[in-house]
């Protein structure tokens, strides 16, 4: 638990209900444009020093070929959960985060 966080609130982004189950819950956005370009760089740099560090541990063309494939991959499935579904699929649909898309994943099976 967090300094500061009730001990009867449920975590940020998950509520759950007393059935054990866990819902969804619309998370605040982030709004200013210092903190979201800040975010953008430490992803950028954590991707890059996970990248070298794969590389290093087995240098060869196979696993440069195999990460840049599944990078290519990931953003392409990224790109499909934000902008497919929302322009083509369900314009009703609002992307908000990964986290989102699966809940609305769960929430489209039900229906």
């Amino acid at each position: 638990m967090l300094a500061g966080e009730d001990a009867g609130a449920p975590r940020r982004g998950v509520a759950s209900g007393g059935d054990g189950y866990t819902r969804c819950v619309k998370m605040k956005d982030l709004t200013d444009a210092r903190w979201i370009k800040l975010k953008g760089i430490l992803f950028l740099v954590i991707g890059l020093l996970a990248a070298v560090l794969l590389i290093l541990e087995n240098p060869s063309w196979r696993v440069g070929v195999l990460l840049a494939i599944t990078i290519w991959c990931f953003c392409r499935f990224y790109y499909f959960a934000f902008y497919v579904i929302e322009k083509y699929v369900d314009p009703g649909y609002r992307f908000s985060g990964l986290w989102s898309f699966a809940c609305y994943l769960m929430k489209r099976k039900k229906d």
